[in-house]
């Protein structure tokens, strides 16, 4: 049948089972959006209050479900807002499909009002990013964004769309959509016999787990696995919940802001077994004495991350779940009762501490954690706040912790709690945010308001920028240079303004209370607790210092 290149996206956008898009409508685009009022009843458009948060959302709701993200921008400023939100999906594999329209392909090249090659501007951060021109065309590129977008190792794809190319029409036919094989081609049974010698070989393996176990919805497997060969576990911000924190062989997050169980354990261990992690810089430290006792088995979707940061001794490349399950399968049980003995030990000499006399994130974080019995859904920004949420709230399941790690991305939270409660309305939903990050994009608890979507702001408000003056105390003789937000902005009204409930916590007494309303509130609130300037987070390992090397207040 003929059907306009606007219709053709709605359809394709029904082919692929989307229910929920994100975005904001300007002239370019406004075909599309013409095409979407006819099947309101079917596909759901949030409007956003800035083009940023769409991205963020269409993120949040990915990382939630597990499905395609997908936003929606119109051409100049509408689509380059989108791209901080693009780069933050690239970073953690995240798969979201952005749609964007441009100016008619005559005016291409010429200047033209609201005119940028936003498709050259994102090549560097999506896995791929198309131009149409041509509506014969259109179809069978949407089709491929989504297929590329959550095939493989997931990441964003961008699809611009010529303003013409949205009127003009051409023939539509429905595909039906062919579920997407899991990848393992790649996986080669010597290498999984060498990764079973290892295994055997090793007296103190370590796992260490990334958000390709996530992404791979191994978590199954893993938990078998880690029991299986009897080594402790532990873990990246992207591989929350992909074991469980509750688990006795957990030993915390591994890094700058990890435990010091991890970081020595690691240290100390003889095989440390990775399953879909990139060795960021923030987990190794310097990466020439990372796991320096230990041969470094890594297994991963992505065959480029072997040997880029660290060198390894072996590796299995495919899809984390069936390699898992085919170690598992050929797995003996182990008994490392000595090892695990020893790592309980630095888990009870290195606790998280922090100061019980004051009103503090991490205590904030502990009640929310008993509250909520560790089965909401948290995001979070970048800085303090995101560190305490990863190092205090436990999360026995994957999906929970949605946090922008590779890119850091302040004022990712917010829309990303849009996202998440938008595809899992049965779910808390939480966003732990500092008063820096709430600044930069509190603008979406408006569409918080507007969607009547019940979620938590909970600002952990110092009145400062906490991470950089925390460098800044530590490294920089306090010198606080443009970190102090000492101005009088009340959050609690702006919350109220803009529609929301708004509670102010000052003591340690108020914080049940306060998060047992907030948790029940049926519509958006704003919890804001007064907490100290000069709070850090530990232990913490300075940039390119050995991970064994961390630091807390008492070695201060």
């Amino acid at each position: 049948m003929q059907l306009t290149g606007s219709e053709i996206v709605i359809e394709c956008l029904k082919e692929q089972g989307v229910d929920t898009v994100f975005g904001y409508p300007g002239g370019a685009i406004l075909n599309i959006y013409d095409a979407l009022y006819q099947h309101k009843d079917e596909i759901r458009h949030v409007l956003t209050s800035h083009e940023q948060g769409a991205s963020h959302a269409a993120d949040g709701y990915a990382r939630a479900t597990g499905k395609v993200g997908v936003c929606l921008a119109t051409s100049g400023p509408g689509a380059t807002n989108l791209v901080t939100g693009i780069a933050t999906a690239y970073m953690d594999s995240v798969p979201l499909v952005a749609i964007t329209a441009n100016v008619g392909k005559p005016l291409l090249g010429k200047d033209s009002f609201q005119e940028v090659d936003i498709a050259g501007i994102v090549m560097p951060i999506t896995k791929h990013s198309y131009i149409v021109k041509d509506v014969n065309e259109l179809a069978g590129a949407l089709r491929k964004a989504f297929q590329i977008a959550k095939s493989h190792r997931p990441g964003p794809v961008l699809v611009d769309i010529t303003k013409d190319a949205t009127s003009a029409k051409a023939e539509y036919e429905y595909k039906k959509l062919e579920p997407i094989p899991r990848s393992v081609e790649n996986i080669r049974e010597e290498d999984i016999a060498r990764a079973l010698q290892m295994i055997r070989d090793s007296e103190r393996p370590f796992i260490f787990v990334g958000g390709g176990a996530t992404i791979a919805g191994a978590q199954d497997e893993l938990k078998d696995f880690a029991h299986t060969i009897q080594a402790p576990v532990c873990d990246t911000l992207m591989g929350k919940g992909a074991f469980p924190g509750t688990d006795d062989l957990y030993t915390g997050m591994l890094g700058m802001h990890g435990t010091k169980a991890s970081n020595l354990g690691v240290t100390e261990s003889d095989l440390l077994i990775v399953v879909g992690s990139r060795f960021s810089d923030r987990v190794t430290g310097n990466t020439q004495n990372f796991a320096k006792n230990a041969k470094i088995l890594q297994l991963d979707i992505d065959r480029a991350e072997v040997n880029k940061n660290v060198l390894v001794d072996a590796s299995v490349i495919g899809d984390v779940k069936i390699i898992l399950r085919k170690l598992n399968e050929k797995l003996e049980k182990q008994d490392h009762a000595q090892w695990l003995a020893q790592v309980k030990e630095l888990k009870e000499k290195h606790p998280l501490r922090y100061d019980e006399n004051q009103l503090t994130g991490p205590y904030i974080i502990e009640k929310l954690y008993e509250l909520t019995k560790g089965d909401a859904i948290i995001t979070t920004d970048v800085g303090q706040h995101q560190m305490w949420a990863a190092q205090f709230y436990q999360y026995p399941q994957p999906r929970r912790f949605l946090s922008s790690g590779g890119l850091g991305t302040m004022g990712y939270g917010l829309g990303a709690a849009i996202g998440a409660k938008m595809g899992m309305p049965e779910k808390t939903v939480v966003n732990i945010a500092g008063d820096g990050c709430f600044r930069m994009n509190m603008n979406e608890l408006a569409t918080a308001v507007r969607c009547g979507l019940p979620l938590v702001e909970l600002v952990l408000n110092n009145h400062v920028l906490g991470m950089v003056r925390q460098w800044q105390t530590l490294f920089y003789q306090e010198r606080y240079s443009h970190t102090i937000l000492q101005d009088g902005v009340d959050f609690v009204k702006i919350a109220e303004a803009m529609g929301a409930d708004g509670i102010r916590v000052t003591s340690k007494e108020e914080v049940v209370p306060a998060l047992e309303k907030a948790l029940k509130n049926p519509r958006p609130i704003v919890v804001d607790c007064q907490i100290d300037s000069d709070l850090k987070v530990f232990p913490m390992v300075p940039a390119g210092a050995n991970i064994e090397n961390a630091f807390d207040e008492e070695d201060l």
